[in-house]
């Protein structure tokens, strides 16, 4: 197995490759159990790394693994640099890294840095009293005369964002559950302790970080109440019956003082060469303008997680109109795209009302994915077109789910576990009974019953993936946007005088695009669509996509 001076050095020989690059998403507890509890694990991961290998992914993303008592499933951190005993242990953690290494995989993991559980002992000496060294860690505030909360603001996980805390007479902030309280970014030391941690990872060998809730970091200081929205939004930062969109969020969250914090970041990553930090950022209607700013300039984050693509519909007027418009505003601003993740409905069940051929249409937002500018992230189980599962009360687990349970039915329904065998037990996920259920309807999509079979989701993406690899063009190249009508969308991509045609039928009738003057096609994805092109005419089926270089 290669060291780890091997794997900065292989990184740093080329420190862009996290431009352009196809990101898999673990969630470590539904990807693969290796001991026999139920929950998956790191040694699960290590097991299942010659899959994605075989699919052909740049990097993994791995949701939290550390010490938690797992109130929010691992993003309520009681020990930022230690593994929780459910997912094993630091020498696992390295075996995973090391062998991701030797098949060419990269290692992003998930940092919660924004908050941290209450157990934590950072809070437990902060909550002591107002004079310890940490009492200034967290966000505390004195009640209002009348002892209510300092201010109006309210948590995404539902009511208030202040919770009484009895020891020191005070309020402490909390932007998600009770036992989340927020880290108070003000304080300098807070900056340091955080640094240290990504330090510590870093030196043991990962490639770099997916930042939970990079905008929530800093809060005003003088706790000003955010006035009411009164804009239009959607419901992607959250579900429409949680009242937390009825305010315009100006005050806690998306702070200026943030930007510094991430100069701070970048400077220790850069000591790094290769190492990389994409951020969560969840802000309404302004996430397009906050992640300029937090990836712009080359001294902040390296890409932005973005969730236009998390909401919305599969339709040529929607996804022309978010690809424009990110392109009009983006400057140097690098996008990670992704359709799906742990927090949303996966996209093969939020766009079926929009299906004719839902096998089909799942190909079809596969191959636009990984046509982006920008690069992809691709979450466990989409590869093989898995559906939100559609639990009973009885099994929730999720907090959130549990709490606006009826009409949001949490995250569990895209957190079950993985499929690889349709005959094993389980699904060849656990020996023993699964954290979530596993669905009966996922196990005509295992794993086994589609790699290899030709004209599978799985086999689509690996193609696709294999495509993007292999052309400049589609990884880091620009893209042009072609003139097209109904419900066609085409665009080119293109760098160092390689073109590559994009071309996406969203409609439920068949249509036909014509190559651009001058050029013709020389090679075409086979993606398993019935496309065909004659006459520099191209003729797509409905809901199916073109993938072509031209000469």
């Amino acid at each position: 197995m290669p060291d780890q001076a091997t794997a900065r050095a292989n990184r740093a020989a080329d420190p862009d490759w996290w431009r352009g690059s196809v990101i898999y998403q673990i969630y470590p507890r539904s990807f693969q159990d290796s001991n026999g509890d139920g929950i998956g694990d790191l040694a699960g991961v290590t097991a299942r790394l010659g899959y994605l290998e075989d699919l052909g992914v740049d990097a993994i993303w791995l949701s939290p693994f550390f010490k938690s008592p797992m109130k929010d499933f691992g993003y309520d951190v009681s020990d930022y640099c230690d593994i929780d005993p459910i997912f094993g242990t630091l020498d696992d953690f390295r075996t995973m890294v090391n062998e991701a290494h030797r098949r060419g995989i990269k290692v992003i993991i998930d940092q919660v840095l924004s908050h941290t559980s209450d157990l934590h002992p950072w809070f437990s000496e902060s909550r002591l009293d107002q004079i310890n060294p940490k009492a200034d860690w967290y966000v505390w505030a004195d009640s209002q005369p009348d002892g209510t909360p300092p201010n109006n603001w309210l948590s995404v996980f539902g009511g208030s964002a202040w919770e009484w805390d009895t020891r020191r007479c005070q309020y402490y902030l909390h932007n998600f559950l009770t036992s989340q309280p927020d880290l108070n970014f003000h304080t300098q030391a807070v900056q340091d302790a955080l640094l240290d941690v990504l330090k510590f990872w870093l030196d043991l060998g990962v490639d770099g970080f997916r930042l939970d809730t990079v905008n929530f970091y800093f809060h005003d200081e003088e706790l000003r109440p955010n006035p009411p929205q009164t804009r239009p939004v959607d419901a992607i930062d959250a579900p429409r019956v949680n009242p937390y969109l009825r305010q315009d969020h100006i005050y806690d969250k998306s702070q200026p003082e943030n930007l510094e914090f991430l100069k701070r970041m970048r400077k220790l990553l850069d000591q790094y060469p290769g190492s990389t930090m994409v951020g969560e950022i969840g802000d309404g209607d302004r996430s397009l303008k906050t992640m300029v700013a937090y990836t712009s300039g080359g001294d902040k984050l390296h890409m932005s997680y973005t969730f236009d693509l998390l909401g919305g519909e599969p339709t040529r007027a929607y996804v022309e109109k978010t690809l424009k418009t990110f392109e009009a505003q983006a400057g140097d601003a690098w996008p990670c795209w992704a359709l799906s993740n742990h927090d949303v409905v996966r996209y093969a069940t939020r766009f079926l009302p929009f299906a004719q051929n839902p096998a089909q249409q799942d190909k079809l937002m596969a191959a636009l994915q990984l046509s982006l500018r920008g690069s992809v992230c691709i979450y466990e189980g989409d590869e093989l077109g898995l559906t939100e599962a559609d639990l009973a009360f009885e099994d929730l687990v999720d907090p959130y789910g549990i709490r606006f349970w009826p009409e949001f039915k949490g995250r569990d329904g895209c957190r079950t576990p993985m499929v690889w065998e349709a005959e094993a037990v389980n699904a060849g996920f656990s020996t023993a009974k699964p954290w979530l259920p596993v669905p009966q309807a996922h196990l005509a999509k295992a794993a086994d019953q589609q790699v290899g079979k030709a004209g599978s989701q799985y086999e689509t993406y690996k193609a696709m993936i294999a495509w993007r690899k292999a052309s400049l063009a589609l990884s880091k190249g620009s893209v042009r946007f072609l003139a097209s009508e109904g419900d066609i969308l085409a665009f080119l991509r293109e760098a160092d005088g390689e073109k590559v045609l994009c071309v996406f039928n969203f409609g439920s009738m068949g249509a036909g695009f014509q190559v651009p003057e001058g050029h013709s096609v020389a090679d075409i994805a086979d993606l398993g669509f019935a496309s065909r092109v004659a006459d520099d005419m191209v003729t797509l089926p409905s809901e199916s996509a073109f993938i072509a270089k031209l000469k």
